[in-house]
């Protein structure tokens, strides 16, 4: 077994690409994994974000069932 570390890529580290995601696109994302796991129709908002110096975010994220009132 080998000791050798692998060194940490700093630049890929310090780009957070979460920056280039619209927050519409990633709410609508969230809605859809949710809507697709549960099996209802549900809606996502995401508000306060945050972004962190190593390629992170935070943020309140609330999720919502949609009601439609044609179904």
């Amino acid at each position: 077994m080998s000791d050798q570390k692998i060194p940490i890529d700093v630049d890929k580290l310090l780009k957070n690409k979460l920056k280039s995601l619209s927050i519409g696109d990633l709410e609508k994302a969230i809605s859809n994994a949710v809507s697709d796991l549960v099996g209802e129709d549900y809606k996502c908002a995401i508000d306060e974000v945050k972004y962190t110096l190593f390629s992170g975010a935070d943020f309140h994220l609330k999720i919502e069932l949609s009601y439609n009132s044609d179904k």
